[in-house]
């Protein structure tokens, strides 16, 4: 099994910005493709504001910083992935725009590339069936942030082989991750639980059973939990905890998932969350310290 020395990362969003120093910051030489050039130049600035704090906080020196943001290289061309090992996909939660995407990427990557995806909910063997290497596809859904968050879940498709397999534990184990495996069933393991309980902290507050903080303080401190449901719902992004209940319905055919009527209203108002400046909550007038991006 070959060692992976370069990482493809396409989608530069709070996602795939944190892959891409995850990988540079563990010596890998990096490629951050999006088409928008101008989410490209907030990522280089969150993926260097980001670095800078772990150096601050003595977790990196000023030299390993300054190599690991000089590994990644920002482009709009996705044609500059022809050459690396590994490439993870961290676009939108679409199941028809990923499988365009990896269709393409069948295309351009070496015929030894691994091809993964960060969804957080579709089928790894439906991605994996618009490319002429299924047994090169992959699930490795990080974590929110990347750099932090300890976990990583790997799902095998139908025909994910086991040398991709291992490949993909190996890559997640030199990030030094703790690594659980889930059948591809929507949502795997982590959301298969988490939105539904997200969701049911919308229906409670869309009922009136409680105000947003005492749902989100009741499991705070009733459950030991670090956020509340409403608050992590507004960290993750209301659209993409939308998605994942929509593709939990309608795989898992269980009205038990549908969707919240006030979770659709928020993501039908642009009430996205704090990647928005408003959701459940107002983040409008926060301090950039204050923000999620901001923190370690």
């Amino acid at each position: 099994m070959a060692e992976t020395k370069s990482v493809g990362v396409v989608g530069s969003g709070q996602m795939g910005s944190g892959i891409a120093q995850l990988a540079a910051t563990y010596g890998l030489h990096v490629w951050l493709v999006d088409t928008d050039s101008d989410a490209l130049s907030r990522a280089t600035t969150a993926i260097s504001s980001s670095i800078q704090r772990f150096v601050s906080k003595r977790l990196l020196s000023e030299a390993a910083g300054a190599d690991a943001l000089a590994r990644i290289h920002f482009t709009t061309n996705l044609q500059e992935l022809s050459s690396v090992d590994f490439i993870v996909e961290a676009i939108i939660e679409s199941e028809d725009v990923k499988k365009k995407l990896f269709t393409e990427l069948d295309k351009i990557a070496k015929k030894s590339a691994i091809l993964a995806s960060n969804t957080s909910s579709i089928s790894i063997t439906r991605l994996a069936s618009s490319t002429t290497r299924p047994h090169k596809v992959i699930g490795m859904h990080f974590m929110n942030p990347p750099p932090i968050m300890k976990l990583v879940e790997i799902v095998r498709g139908a025909d994910t082989s086991d040398e991709t397999f291992y490949a993909t534990k190996a890559l997640a184990e030199k990030f030094r991750k703790t690594i659980i495996c889930s059948q591809d069933y929507a949502g795997f393991i982590v959301n298969r639980i988490l939105m539904p309980m997200i969701n049911e902290a919308f229906y409670a507050l869309y009922t009136g059973v409680a105000t947003k903080e005492d749902i989100d303080i009741g499991m705070k401190l009733g459950t030991n939990h670090p956020m509340g449901p409403l608050e992590l719902a507004d960290f993750i992004g209301l659209d993409v905890c939308l998605s994942i209940m929509k593709v939990l319905h309608a795989n898992l055919q269980d009205n038990k998932y549908a969707p919240c009527p006030l979770l659709v209203q928020y993501v039908d108002a642009r009430r996205l969350g704090r990647k928005q400046g408003i959701g459940v909550y107002d983040y409008r007038n926060l301090s950039q310290e204050a923000k999620p991006s901001a923190r370690l």
